[in-house]
């Protein structure tokens, strides 16, 4: 433990006798504190003992919850190289205790997983707000207390629950908004991470559309490294979350996340960010652009590209309004000030030189003696945080599964930077080359989508949106953070809306 990390005393500890065990790490604000300068993913340990939510297995679940009907994503076991995105999934309404069942191998030909070969299929009860599974249950919403990292007032009812069986996962993806605090209950996951440099290698995708989430073409545990050939550059950070712990997830980190127990249940909760007013005008834009364009494709058919977790409606007259109030909760949070017009219309001046230093100076993942790192863009801590109870995920933190043949064992020497050696020169490499491998990554997902020759390939909707709203292209202020920024500009002068 840091010797600057302070001790907090929890005050509902039952007797005196007992005060020594309820001592946690970190205080409140020196939690939220690393939450709010770290860039590197991190587990808090010994944060959650006394969280009454630490029982909740899906047992204890299955009970409170009383035969409530929970939609579950049926996938498969399978082991090729195309990722499983939602809109592949099929889905099953079951309750809890109909899942424990069918998990033992024990289910009934009658029950709604009868067409569901246990040794064949995983099913997964992900995204599920608290705020809809306990409806009528809202005092259990204490039962989960983000306050221990900084966040008054926060918990279980702005938490989100995930309880899957073994091989249930999420396919890999970046979170436009926020950071993330992710508690594992019951149950192991594996944490596959990518950093947001390595996002043209990473090959991103807007299809299938989800609000807030940035998926990546990739099967990231089993790639096609003949398509997606940039993406042994990425720097893959594994770690596996067990129970008690706590993960943070930084700002637009990639992340692929598989249920590696026979059942697990995780609790999470996504921290609002100053950053988020702007990316919300970005998202409204690209909600726009991929509407109108795959609408237009086919208007009847939203099945292929629309996320099953949209369920609001898509409409033009609906996205218009999302636009419109992303604009507003703008301008309500940052006004109309003359800095913040100034500092827009230096699209090609002193205000995006240094928004690009920022990004390309983010921490340096690279582990040394003392676990030393960086925090923030700005300044150093004097102290390290880490320990044995704020512990870092670092570069190959652990060697991924035997079925991947080595695949990845390349990465080690070249990128992944054990001895901090490669690492620390990939961040000092010029703008420009660092641009030039961005737009080189960005150029190769087209190719990649295309088997035919040049002269006969045929650009669809999905290929046009994969440049229109490459985070890379946004990044580079070429694309809808350029227009966000415009909008937000123009508007107050016109005196009109979208």
């Amino acid at each position: 433990m840091a010797a600057d990390s302070g001790a907090f005393t929890n005050e509902d500890s039952e007797s005196g006798e007992e005060e020594g065990k309820h001592v946690k790490p970190f205080t409140p604000e020196k939690a939220k504190e690393i939450i709010m300068s770290l860039q590197q993913p991190a587990i808090f340990c010994n944060m959650v003992f006394d969280w009454p939510a630490q029982h909740w297995t899906a047992k204890h679940l299955s009970e409170v919850l009383q035969g409530k009907q929970i939609r579950f994503r049926m996938g498969t076991k399978r082991t090729d190289t195309a990722p499983q995105f939602e809109t592949t999934c099929s889905y099953v309404e079951a309750t809890l205790e109909e899942f424990l069942t069918w998990n033992c191998d024990r289910s009934s030909i009658s029950g709604p997983f009868r067409d569901y070969d246990h040794s064949k299929f995983w099913a997964y009860a992900d995204y599920k707000y608290f705020v809809s599974l306990f409806e009528d249950k809202t005092d259990i919403f204490q039962d989960v207390m983000w306050s221990d990292f900084g966040f008054p007032g926060r918990n279980g009812q702005e938490s989100t629950l995930w309880i899957g069986s073994m091989g249930a996962h999420t396919p890999c993806h970046l979170d436009t908004y926020g950071c993330n605090l992710v508690f594992q209950v019951q149950g192991r996951k594996r944490w596959h991470l990518f950093p947001p440099e390595d996002t043209p290698f990473l090959y991103p995708t807007r299809i299938p559309y989800e609000e807030s989430s940035v998926f990546s073409k990739i099967n990231v545990v089993n790639p096609d490294l003949k398509r997606f050939p940039q993406f042994w550059k990425a720097r893959r950070h594994m770690v596996t979350l067990s129970p008690g712990q706590v993960l943070f997830v930084p700002r637009h980190w990639w992340h692929y996340v598989e249920s590696i127990d026979p059942v697990t249940v995780s609790i999470n909760s996504w921290i609002e960010l100053e950053e988020d007013h702007q990316a919300r005008v970005e998202e409204a834009i690209t909600r726009m652009l991929v509407c109108a364009l795959k609408t237009a494709e086919n208007p009847h058919d939203t099945r292929a590209w629309l996320n099953p977790t949209e369920v609001e409606e898509t409409s033009h007259e609906v996205n218009c309004r999302y636009l419109n109030g992303a604009v507003s909760a703008f301008f309500d949070h940052y006004g109309t000030s003359k800095v913040v017009e100034t500092q827009a219309l230096s699209t090609d001046g002193e205000y995006v030189i240094k928004e690009e230093l920022n990004v390309h100076n983010h921490v340096e993942v690279t582990q040394t003696s003392s676990h030393s790192l960086t925090l923030g863009t700005v300044k150093q801590e004097a102290a390290s945080p880490f320990g044995p109870d704020l512990v870092p995920v670092i570069p190959g933190s652990q060697e991924p599964p035997s079925e991947r043949g080595g695949m990845f064992e390349s990465d080690g020497e070249d990128f992944v930077g054990k001895n901090g050696k490669r690492f620390g020169k990939l961040h000092c490499t010029k703008r420009r080359r660092m641009m030039s491998e961005s737009e080189n990554a960005v150029v190769e997902q087209m190719a990649s989508n295309s088997t035919v020759a040049p002269s006969q390939t045929f650009i669809s909707t999905d290929d046009l949106l994969d440049c229109l709203v490459n985070p890379q292209v946004k990044k580079d202020r070429r694309g809808t953070s350029l227009v966000a920024q415009w909008l937000r500009i123009c508007l107050p002068m016109q005196g009109t809306r979208v």
